[in-house]
């Protein structure tokens, strides 16, 4: 999913991201009023770094991947090795009262689970009171439409061009309904990588956290998410991983690589 122009960037734009990621994040995060974040579902416990046995994956094994038996989890791990079901659909989708990319069409793409479209509503209102306009471009995506994305993808580019660009159906974190696409205008509402060095993607960096979101697929992680750098996908978490994860620079990946099951 990206912009400078490959035909991947069409893909993109026609169906949003769920094509590999990455994004590096050093910076530590910013002390602001605590009474702009959005409490998270999930009770990490100390420090952050214990977790309830029920956000954790439970998985049934298969070939060449796993089948997550609880994908309602606000902290599924969805990634190449594990899938969600293929006829998983969120019960909670609402639109979120954001700017779109593509205007006030109803489209499956402007929707995302309760919980996540609140904070992406309050992330993007706060944004605007620091200049910083951003646009919704692709959030829900069922495995019905992933199936055509990625379909698409190989035509275009070829089978090992998808398999890095495009997530596989069932491996797409938009199935979940927690991730979103994010754009601006100065990209002209494409996805592209360009955007994590303008003004919006640098301002999403620093402080999607607050809001339980997380920069899924950074640049310095590509050997960890197998996917390629995406400065325009982020993922709902809650808060308290989200902040835990920006603090020490993890992927969702590596945090559950160092959180402990209670």
């Amino acid at each position: 999913m990206k912009k400078v122009l490959s035909i991947s960037a069409i893909a993109f734009l026609l169906g949003g991201c769920s094509f590999a990621q990455h994004h590096n994040q050093t910076e530590k995060p910013k002390t602001g009023n605590q009474s702009n974040t959005i409490q998270s579902t999930a009770n990490n416990g100390d420090n952050g770094l214990t977790l309830q046995s029920q956000y954790f994956n439970k998985v049934q094994k298969g070939k060449g991947h796993n089948t997550i038996e609880n994908p309602a989890n606000i902290l599924a791990l969805v990634n190449k090795d594990n899938y969600l079901p293929s006829d998983y659909a969120p019960k909670d989708l609402v639109r979120p009262n954001v700017a779109f990319s593509f205007g006030n069409a109803d489209v499956e793409k402007a929707h995302m689970r309760k919980e996540a479209a609140v904070a992406l509503a309050k992330m993007f209102n706060d944004a605007k009171k620091d200049g910083i306009i951003l646009y919704a471009a692709s959030g829900y995506r069922s495995y019905t439409r992933q199936m055509s994305v990625f379909k698409d993808e190989v035509d275009n580019s070829g089978q090992k061009q998808a398999d890095q660009a495009v997530a596989i159906p069932g491996s797409s974190e938009h199935q979940t309904g927690l991730a979103m696409d994010i754009t601006c205008q100065s990209e002209q509402f494409l996805l592209t990588d360009h955007f994590g060095e303008d003004k919006e993607g640098k301002w999403l960096m620093d402080n999607a956290h607050k809001y339980g979101f997380i920069l899924r697929y950074p640049k310095n992680k590509i050997n960890i998410t197998h996917y390629e750098y995406e400065p325009w996908h982020y993922r709902y978490v809650g808060t308290k991983a989200a902040n835990v994860m920006y603090q020490h620079d993890w992927t969702l990946e590596e945090y559950f690589e160092h959180v402990k099951k209670i």
